[in-house]
């Protein structure tokens, strides 16, 4: 074969092989959202089978920017504590992780919002959320997050962490006038299995446990929440959650609406994992069925992780929602940077 027909042969080949690479590149770079393709398996739950159940309550499956949002919250945590300075930290309950991070406002009396941190039960932290605070305590309010165990550290109780979330709440309705808030005016948010044990919080019988009045949380903004745990029950959470039926039953909230007289905000983002989405739409209809006060919230355009960043932001839809909520008034625009 003559040397120019080797030549030529050789740069086709290298022309088609890029021009392949390039169409290929982007197929490449998709990631599959929701459940990897499978054979359809039997029905666990609904109309799920075992794999789809599963990645309808893993975050991974829906969300895959999880790393790139946790390193924008660690650089946004540093900002906050940085212009607000570090926070006040008190133990509510006898064990070392029982502490709460407060962020004052300097309005003396002022309402107290705390907030409970998600992370599948199973990881999170108050520092982990302090990009958050700066919105209230702009707006003159105490932010409030507390530290609790982690499920897979108390021998997979769910209930475990339930009585410490109760405690650190009915801690500051009893000690609110250390910080300078107002007993009167707690609210609590939640999100994604925060917004489960924040949720079960509103049917807790306060008098009979921590000798407080009912009606204590004076409303509440739970956001890509759990209220029934027969799904998460069924799915991969199983191998680190002991679920029994006493637990799922107890800290079903959606079974006990009868015992919430809370005005609540129900919200979830549109790219939510399915079963995220469904737990708080029927949440929402059940609470509305029952003539309970409540508002649903969808957040077009975010994912499970993104959502939560607008509760930092007074005209995001969530920061908006709970400063709404609190009968605080956002900052005008032209004092905003």
């Amino acid at each position: 074969m003559p040397n120019s027909m080797k030549h030529t042969v050789t740069r086709r080949t290298a022309l088609r092989a890029i021009c392949a690479a390039a169409v290929g590149a982007p197929v490449l770079a998709q990631q599959q959202v929701g459940p990897l393709p499978h054979e359809k398996g039997p029905k666990v739950f609904l109309d799920y089978d075992q794999v789809e159940l599963d990645a309808a309550y893993n975050q991974d499956a829906y969300a895959h920017n999880r790393h790139q949002l946790a390193e924008r919250d660690a650089s946004n945590n540093a900002l906050v504590r940085a212009r607000l300075g570090a926070p006040m930290r008190i133990g509510y309950g006898p064990t070392e992780i029982e502490k709460l991070d407060i962020y004052r406002t300097k309005n003396a009396k002022a309402p107290v919002h705390i907030y409970i941190h998600g992370g599948a039960w199973r990881i999170g932290s108050a520092a982990g959320n302090a990009y958050l605070a700066e919105n209230f305590v702009n707006a003159g309010a105490h932010f409030l997050i507390p530290d609790f165990a982690h499920v897979q550290d108390v021998g997979g109780s769910l209930m475990v962490m339930e009585q410490q979330v109760r405690s650190a709440i009915a801690w500051v309705f009893k000690n609110a006038v250390i910080f300078g808030g107002d007993p009167d005016r707690v609210y609590v948010s939640g999100h994604s299995s925060g917004a489960h044990l924040a949720g079960a919080a509103l049917i807790a019988d306060w008098q009979k446990d921590f000798g407080v009045p009912g009606g204590i949380i004076k409303g509440a903004l739970l956001v890509s929440g759990i209220y029934d745990l027969k799904g998460p029950r069924l799915s991969s959470r199983s191998s680190y959650v002991k679920f029994d039926d006493a637990t799922e039953d107890a800290l079903s909230t959606q079974r006990h609406i009868d015992k919430i007289h809370t005005p609540l905000i129900i919200a979830y983002a549109s790219l939510d994992t399915p079963e995220f989405q469904r737990q708080s739409r029927e949440f929402a209809a059940a609470l509305k069925a029952a003539g309970k006060t409540v508002e649903l919230i969808r957040g077009e355009g975010y994912n499970h992780l993104e959502f939560t960043e607008t509760l930092g932001n007074p005209y995001g839809i969530l920061g908006s929602a709970a400063l709404g909520q609190m009968g605080l008034a956002m900052p005008r625009q032209h004092e905003c940077s």
